[in-house]
């Protein structure tokens, strides 16, 4: 809850893929409160009672969530999906202004790795944005298995990362009103 509420204010792409690690851990927990209490939550020490109150709410809240929208398995909160969609709009709003030419050119320097991902990911085919974090993802979740990764996924994922933290950047920048001067 305090990482992620730091997370996005500081860095969105971080702020998703934690969230996406946070809808995994109450799944791995089988969206039992008491288990995040023992598994997760205690796993914090220093935190005062009314700091462990406010986490278990959140994850309380965040499982009633996951119930209500039927993503018990597998899926994304509709939240999380909102910040995917906040990213696809501004992305196709930078791709339209010719004033972010050096965006424009880092995706085009990603979009043949977003082609080749899009390709194995079966009959549901994500958007670009969301194939960028998918693959961020799953790269964090194959260095958190100690998995090897080939040379060439690498290489994808460090373009990949590198057209996200520019967008992410932009992200930040839009909410702070300093992307697009407004000519009053």
């Amino acid at each position: 809850m305090y990482t992620a509420s730091h997370k996005r204010k500081e860095n969105i792409a971080e702020y998703l893929l934690y969230m996406w690690q946070i809808e995994d851990i109450i799944r791995a927990n089988d969206l039992d409160i008491d288990k995040i209490k023992q598994n997760v939550i205690d796993k914090y020490p220093s935190l005062t009672e009314l700091q462990r109150k406010e986490m278990t709410e959140w994850y309380e809240s965040l499982i009633d969530m996951m119930r209500r929208e039927g993503i018990e398995k597998s899926g994304h909160l509709q939240l999380n999906k909102n910040v995917i969609l906040q990213l696809v709009d501004l992305h196709l709003a930078l791709q339209k202004d010719p004033r972010f030419a050096d965006y424009t050119a880092e995706f085009y320097k990603t979009l043949p790795y977003i082609v080749e991902l899009r390709s194995k990911s079966g009959e549901e085919k994500p958007g670009e944005i969301e194939t960028c974090f998918n693959a961020l993802y799953g790269m964090l979740m194959l260095r958190l298995q100690n998995k090897e990764v080939s040379p060439a996924t690498q290489h994808a994922v460090i373009q990949i990362s590198k057209f996200i933290a520019l967008l992410a950047r932009n992200f930040h920048l839009d909410e702070q009103d300093k992307l697009f001067p407004h000519n009053d």
